[in-house]
């Protein structure tokens, strides 16, 4: 019987295991997560989801603070069209978050981290653009590109000095969205060195609509997997969401996948940045507390704990601070909702906004408790302690049993 072990990926000419962890912002994945994956020779992933606030978490920096100071004006205005990003500091708070995690890299793996195009940030191509950049100033391995179907994002760093040498992927749920990524960028000479195939029971933003219990992860890689072989395209396929253990690895594996994203089951362990208090959530949850909901202002379906504190939350926008989610005209679908039922309320000193949420204040504080469809398994892999709450994981034990298990056993940590 095959183990995920008896596989590796091939990423150009590096030989790897063929386990890569999911990259959850806001600072979920955290560079201690992505550190445990590359030194036992596969991938980790962080996240560049509101990097200047992460910095300012791990680094003692002042990013947030200097933004908030600068546009404290405006925190009353309805228009928060005057709030931009310094476009240096971002760089800065970029390079510091992925190069403190390359120096601290060991091992033979690989550290990634996950773009999500959505973070407009009131300009968005300048934004991404120093994003992407910044990165790969600070030595990161390969650039995973999500939320959004990335047409432009290659155009616009292919004059940096390692863009041929970073490992470029792509989040896609259908093979429409990858031809047109494809076709968008032919032109640059420069396929993805990896896609990821993300189905519909992964975990936060889906790339489906609220139909999504009518898709299957299976179908969709077989799909993608023979349009790769119908045009000579040898690129790693790498599925991801819903793949609980080293068994459901396997099956991909076999079936043709170079490796398997996972990210559910590393969301309860010490070296993920969910506050305790959350983890336990996680681990309490069952099957009919999890929900798929449109409060994302970035009108993606996302899932998530129905017990969120994000749910129905009312709470000012915080633009001047954040931000993350405004367009070139700085609108944000919270904004408008917000100041809807502002007007209907104008007398009440707490309003509720039901569908949507403040998802930049929210995710920062860890009151919006995204999940994968299996978190209610989490409960599985764990043992009750005598307080009732459950026992906190390594990530180690937890990539190890990915690599080694089979028969969908999962080995729970010692009594």
């Amino acid at each position: 019987m095959k183990k995920v072990d008896d596989f590796r990926l091939r990423l150009g000419k590096k030989e790897l295991v063929p386990i890569m962890t999911g990259g959850m912002g806001v600072d979920i994945s955290t560079a201690e997560l992505s550190l445990v994956a590359a030194r036992l020779g596969g991938i980790g992933h962080i996240s560049d989801a509101m990097v200047p606030t992460v910095s300012d978490r791990r680094f003692k920096t002042g990013f947030v603070k200097e933004k908030q100071k600068k546009y404290k004006y405006n925190v009353a205005n309805r228009d928060k069209s005057v709030v931009q990003f310094d476009l240096v500091r971002l760089a800065e708070a970029t390079k510091l978050h992925v190069g403190r995690t390359m120096e601290a890299k060991q091992g033979d793996g690989l550290i990634f981290i996950n773009t999500m195009e959505k973070l407009t940030m009131g300009s968005p191509r300048d934004t991404l653009r120093v994003r992407l950049t910044s990165a790969m100033d600070g030595g990161i391995d390969g650039i995973t590109l999500s939320a959004g179907l990335h047409l432009g994002s290659l155009a616009l760093v292919e004059d940096h000095p390692r863009f041929r040498d970073v490992k470029f992927g792509i989040i896609v749920s259908s093979l429409r969205a990858l031809t047109l990524f494809l076709r968008k960028s032919a032109r640059l000479n420069r396929l993805p060195d990896y896609i990821i195939v993300e189905g519909p029971l992964a975990g936060g933003h889906l790339g489906f609509g609220m139909d999504w219990a009518q898709y299957d992860l299976k179908t969709i890689v077989n799909e993608i997997h023979q349009f790769l072989k119908q045009e000579n395209l040898n690129i790693p396929l790498i599925p991801a969401g819903g793949i609980f253990t080293g068994s459901d690895a396997v099956e991909f594996l076999e079936a043709g996948a170079a490796a398997v994203q996972v990210a559910t089951r590393f969301t309860v362990t010490k070296e993920c940045g969910l506050p305790t208090k959350v983890k336990q959530e996680y681990f309490k949850a069952n099957e009919k507390d999890i929900e798929v909901n449109l409060i994302s202002p970035t009108g993606y379906p996302m899932r998530m704990l129905k017990n969120s504190p994000a749910i129905g939350a009312g709470i000012r926008p915080n633009c001047e601070a954040y931000g993350y989610l405004l367009d070139s005209t700085g609108n944000c679908a919270y904004i408008e909702a917000y100041n809807r039922e502002l007007d209907k309320h104008p007398d009440e000193e707490n309003i509720s906004v039901m569908d949507k949420t403040c998802l930049c204040t929210h995710m920062r504080n860890f009151d919006c408790w995204t999940c994968g469809h299996y978190t209610y398994r989490l409960k599985d892999t764990s043992r009750k302690l005598p307080d009732g709450s459950y026992r906190i994981l390594n990530a180690e034990d937890v990539f190890k049993d990915y690599l080694y298990s089979t028969e969908h056993r999962i080995a729970l940590p010692a009594a």
